[in-house]
């Protein structure tokens, strides 16, 4: 019984962390990142790396959790959701507009008795595993399921985050009224293109003079050598976006074609 919830801690602490790489990767802008979680209470420059540190000390437990008994892994997740609470706490004193961020961006919403619920939930599980014997992939190898099912429907409870994407499952807003993803990492996907192969060479910067967004497209103007102005149309929509581009400013201008990122 002692051992049984430490598959859920496992998985949950796991799942935080590549929720948190994600929103760093994604490329989401200080103004996104201020209403997720510990990057609240840093400077805007460090806000990046307080969620990359918190997901760097969830994946460290969860690993010792799975492959040691060692009470200092255990004692440090009762400690680390334990510090959870208070944070989310202040939060909710200091910041009621900002979100917990434990899942990335899914937990955008403000902190809510929910979310405070379920930190001192975790607290009390992670309290449990301080006395099990066996590193945790034994629990996973042979679970007490009755005490695994009770824990989930728990946390399930407690969790917003799945109202959150059930709503984001029925009604998905179009590009032209989505976030869609930073001009960085935009540009990066220009870059990786046929478009920017075949036009690189003939830029006088590898930087943009100027980007604006219009509906499902961003744009990106550069200059040329004949002083004529390259522009590229990145789309925002799917993975692997569309590109087009055109040169303009002489008379015989004209769009060129379509082409495809040979990699994102």
């Amino acid at each position: 019984m002692l051992a049984s919830q430490l598959p859920v801690l496992i998985v949950l602490l796991c799942l935080g962390t590549v929720a948190k790489i994600s929103v760093v990767r994604s490329g989401a802008e200080a103004g996104a990142l201020a209403q997720l979680g510990p990057a609240i209470l840093v400077p805007d420059r460090f806000r990046s790396a307080a969620l990359l540190c918190c997901a760097v000390v969830e994946v460290v437990l969860a690993a010792g959790l799975l492959v040691t008994a060692y009470p200092i892994f255990r004692w440090a997740t009762v400690g680390f959701f334990a510090m959870s609470t208070y944070v989310l706490l202040e939060l909710r004193r200091r910041r009621p507009d900002a979100g917990c961020g434990c899942f990335g961006e899914v937990s955008s919403a403000p902190v809510g008795r929910r979310s405070i619920g379920r930190t001192v939930a975790l607290t009390g599980m992670a309290g449990m595993s301080v006395w099990a014997e066996g590193p945790g992939w034994l629990a996973f190898a042979h679970p007490s399921w009755e005490y695994v099912l009770v824990g989930v429907a728990v946390l399930a409870l407690l969790s917003p985050e799945i109202g959150t994407l059930a709503e984001r499952a029925r009604y998905r807003a179009p590009c032209e009224r989505s976030r869609g993803p930073a001009e960085n990492v935009t540009l990066t996907r220009l870059r990786s293109s046929e478009a920017w192969q075949a036009h690189e060479s003939h830029l006088t910067t590898a930087e943009p003079y100027d980007s604006w967004r219009e509906l499902c497209w961003r744009f990106f103007a550069f200059r040329n050598h004949d002083e004529h102005d390259v522009v590229f149309a990145v789309s925002l929509a799917g993975r692997r976006p569309t590109v087009r581009v055109a040169v303009v400013g002489s008379e015989d201008s004209k769009p060129l074609p379509v082409y495809k990122p040979l990699s994102v």
